[in-house]
């Protein structure tokens, strides 16, 4: 981007650029830095757009996101998006940002022109999924005591490695050791998944497009952790995932 600045100086003095980023990363269960990335943002004058899928409902004191995670100001984020799939148990997502941003992706956006609104029934879900985060904001501080429960529960399994933040939902177990192919180490961590599941623990092996994906993360096993889940369940999912380890990994 440098050596385009300089071939054409003037383009450069208004082209945008942003830092897109997310607020707590699907594929690695990393929370981004936001502070220094605000830091960056005023030094070179760019905007910062948040993707908070995985953080809104989670992180923060009252579940809204990495700003309020870190205690960032919110006015210094020029536009934050999430879907609504996750925490808030719904379908679609939301865009918000400063009034100028968002009335003009109101207008000009894809989503004004051609999708349709989202059904009555499932609107009417993510309402209440939002008044519940308001009246009972110390549902956050227990299920971020659950993840971090389950993520040292998990430490020690036999050939794999937890990998994320230990207040992340959605954690992530990696073979310590590859084959050496990638194939062959999504067949071995398949196998696990369908030990545990067949005695009634639900696992996840971790999709990727392996085509698009810049840095394709390694193989993995996606666990994640909800409120709902009970002391006595979260203990039986540890066991049975050390368990499975024990036996398939030799």
């Amino acid at each position: 981007q440098d050596l385009e600045d300089q071939k054409n100086p003037r383009k450069a003095r208004v082209t945008r650029r942003f830092i897109v980023a997310e607020g707590l990363y699907i594929n690695t269960a990393d929370v981004c830095p936001l502070p220094e990335l605000v830091k960056l943002k005023y030094k070179y004058k760019v905007r910062i757009f948040l993707e908070e899928s995985m953080s809104f409902g989670v992180l923060g004191e009252h579940g809204r996101g990495v700003t309020e995670h870190f205690g960032v100001n919110i006015d210094d984020i020029d536009l934050i998006s999430a879907n609504m799939e996750n925490a808030v148990a719904s379908i679609g997502g939301f865009c918000c940002g400063r009034s100028f941003v968002i009335d003009h992706q109101r207008l000009s956006g894809q989503g004004y022109c051609f999708s349709a609104s989202l059904p009555p029934m499932l609107a009417a879900a993510a309402i209440e999924a939002l008044n519940i985060m308001e009246e009972d904001p110390d549902i956050f501080t227990v299920l971020r005591e659950k993840c971090k429960h389950v993520h040292t529960a998990l430490q020690g399994t036999p050939g794999l490695k937890v990998v994320g933040v230990p207040f992340a939902p959605a954690l992530h177990l990696q073979l310590q050791s590859s084959s050496g192919s990638r194939d062959a180490d999504l067949k071995m961590l398949r196998s696990i998944v369908d030990y545990c599941l067949e005695r009634q623990v639900a696992l996840t092996v971790a999709r990727y497009l392996e085509k698009e994906e810049r840095f394709l993360p390694p193989p993995s096993i996606r666990v994640v952790v909800t409120i709902e889940q009970t002391e006595e369940e979260i203990k039986k999912a540890a066991f049975c995932i050390h368990e499975a380890a024990l036996t398939l990994l030799k």
